[in-house]
């Protein structure tokens, strides 16, 4: 006789999805096709529609999504609507965790945190690093941070949406760390319009211009591993050794990067901003040390 199952297995955890925009459906297809009973609510409730055809069930209120399940997935525009939407639900929100992957304050998600455990929840801040398409595949990793013991206890079925990357207990480090890569990538990509303008004022079109500056893009991370066996031990040290490059030449292009685009009618906000970092290492003595020294400035009077 086969034995009787008398426990739940991962994958017949029920989960719910408060928030159905792209990534929102695609963690609900994700986890539905997993095997995880799934419940979803949404503002617009045409937008379960698809999911919903596909196994989800759709909650009539935000009260009715959190108490279908103990895991709660929050895949919003940002915190405040959080508080607007489960403002009705509090009352069922004890036992049960909530896992934020909105964006917003490291600031905002301490207070979040310190909001959910006042209604006897578990709370952790989450920020996913990659576009809806790409959620639940091997390329697919979601940086967390909040209690280890609530992480533990619902990992496996957050590792469907991707590769968690866990970074301690304090609910803000984990926004943080997705803020600040979103600052690597916008400022990139903020840089690669702008030198697509610039080189569009010689003739050059968007598809001739973007392949070459791709592969400068490409190559910062090598240009930064090169010749450190960990990046960032020296900036760590307070070692800025100007070998190799230092603020002055690096400064001088960056003037002359501003004398391009304005010469070329082109805005002048980035490089400017860029600009300012080289010279306000200069003014304080560092013109001989490496190019890391403009961090000083950056981190700002202390």
């Amino acid at each position: 006789m086969n034995e009787q199952r008398n426990h739940t297995t991962p994958q017949d955890k029920a989960v719910t999805v408060i928030g159905l925009g792209p990534m929102g459906r695609a963690m609900t297809r994700t986890l539905l096709a997993a095997g995880h009973p799934v419940t979803v609510w949404n503002r617009t409730a045409g937008r379960a529609d698809g999911v919903v055809a596909e196994g989800a069930t759709l909650a009539a209120t935000p009260r009715a999504a959190v108490e279908a399940s103990d895991l709660v997935v929050l895949s919003l525009t940002d915190y405040r609507a959080m508080y607007d939407i489960l403002d009705g639900a509090t009352a069922s929100l004890a036992g049960r965790t909530l896992v934020n992957l909105s964006s917003d304050t490291p600031d905002r998600s301490r207070e979040a945190a310190a909001w959910a455990a006042g209604h006897g929840a578990g709370f952790l801040t989450g920020g996913a690093m990659v576009p809806a398409p790409m959620v639940g595949t091997e390329a697919s990793y979601v940086y967390y941070s909040g209690p280890d013991k609530v992480m533990e206890n619902h990992r496996a079925a957050l590792t469907l949406l991707g590769t968690p990357k866990y970074l301690g207990e304090d609910p803000g480090l984990a926004q943080m760390m997705y803020q600040a890569q979103l600052a690597v990538f916008l400022t990139t990509l903020s840089a690669l319009m702008h030198a697509t303008a610039m080189l569009g004022t010689a003739g050059m079109t968007a598809a001739e211009a973007l392949p070459e500056l791709l592969a400068a893009a490409d190559s910062i991370g090598d240009i930064m591993r090169a010749g450190e066996e960990s990046p960032g031990t020296a900036l760590d040290a307070g070692e800025h050794p100007g070998d190799l490059s230092t603020v002055t030449m690096m400064g001088a292009t960056s003037d002359h990067i501003v004398e391009t685009s304005t010469a070329l009618g082109l805005d002048l906000a980035l490089p400017l901003a860029v600009q300012a970092h080289y010279r306000g290492a200069i003014e304080n003595g560092h013109g001989g040390d490496n190019w890391t020294r403009i961090i000083d400035s950056i981190r700002g009077p202390r």
